[in-house]
């Protein structure tokens, strides 16, 4: 949803006119969230999606004749019809947008809300919405999976940083979508770094990274923490730690073996089920399937 802003930051940067189309109300249902923004370019380009199916021809239309014009325009489209006309959409929602046009200024705040490394609050007329930093992704070790894990992760407004030693992996050229690649051992670097709203994975096979990782992450409040590894890798660390002082409860604290067991064997496919996991986590959800619920879907 953010890396919508760098974009119009920087066509406010290339002198490019743009309207948005900025959601601020939601009923009914959960279609996306409040602040998800259209970006229309004075020169035909659009950028983003508000998941109104075939009523987005008309918010992108209320936004071509704010570009024009400069008026701010409230528009409301309703979903619930279930009609040939919907377009197969028929979520049930009824949503208030307000279409707009950014003036230069806007650069700084826009690309602000895009890296999400603090709250940054949205200001349209009497409309106020507060953009959170982004929520915190630690990937110990620098393997082929922290670079999947990072490209699917930058996807879902998390900062990820990956924290490796060893300076011929920690590179840009193998980790193209980390936010931050730290070059530092676990123990160095995590005592500072962890919150209650940053997740940890230990991904690095090695004990000498990922017990250190483990002791800092038992040690904070970090709400997820995960690691990879075979059963027996598992058994052994947790032993270490055991016998380091760190009791069951402790302990029960780490996800491993890490992620939902949705039979993935590549690396892509297991990024998708950490990171999965990690959701259901934050959402208090058991990651079972959608047809198993009843009642609402979000």
């Amino acid at each position: 949803m953010r890396e919508i802003f760098a974009t119009v930051a920087q066509w406010l940067d290339d002198g490019v006119p743009c309207a948005l189309a900025t959601l601020v109300e939601l009923r009914a249902a959960k279609t996306a969230p409040i602040g998800t923004t259209i970006a229309v370019a004075a020169d035909g380009r659009i950028v983003g999606n508000i998941g109104a199916g075939c009523y987005e021809s008309e918010i992108i239309e209320s936004a071509q004749r704010t570009l024009v014009d400069g008026v701010l325009r409230p528009l409301d489209v309703n979903l619930e019809s279930d009609d040939e006309l919907a377009g197969g959409t028929a979520c049930g929602a009824v949503m208030r947008l307000l279409i707009w046009r950014p003036d230069p200024a806007f650069a700084t705040d826009a690309r602000a809300i895009d890296a999400g490394e603090r709250a940054v609050t949205l200001s349209i007329g009497a409309f106020k919405h507060l953009f959170p930093a982004k929520n915190q992704l630690i990937l110990i070790g620098a393997t082929s999976l922290a670079a999947d894990l990072a490209a699917i992760a930058s996807r879902m407004d998390v900062r990820v940083t990956v924290v490796d030693p060893r300076p011929a992996f920690a590179t840009e050229a193998r980790l193209p979508d980390a936010h931050a690649i730290v070059r530092a051992w676990p123990d160095d670097y995590l005592p500072l770094a962890l919150s209650s709203q940053t997740a940890i994975v230990v991904l690095s096979h090695d004990p000498k990274f990922d017990l250190p990782a483990l002791r800092c992450a038992l040690r904070s409040d970090a709400p997820y923490i995960g690691l990879l590894g075979s059963r027996r890798a598992q058994a052994s660390r947790r032993a270490a730690l055991r016998a380091e002082g760190f009791d069951d409860a402790a302990i029960a604290r780490i996800r491993g073996p890490v992620g939902l067991d949705i039979g993935g064997t590549t690396t892509a496919e297991t990024a998708i089920s950490i990171l999965a996991e990690i959701v259901a986590q934050r959402s208090g959800r058991d990651g079972r399937p959608l047809q198993a619920r009843e009642g609402a879907i979000h």
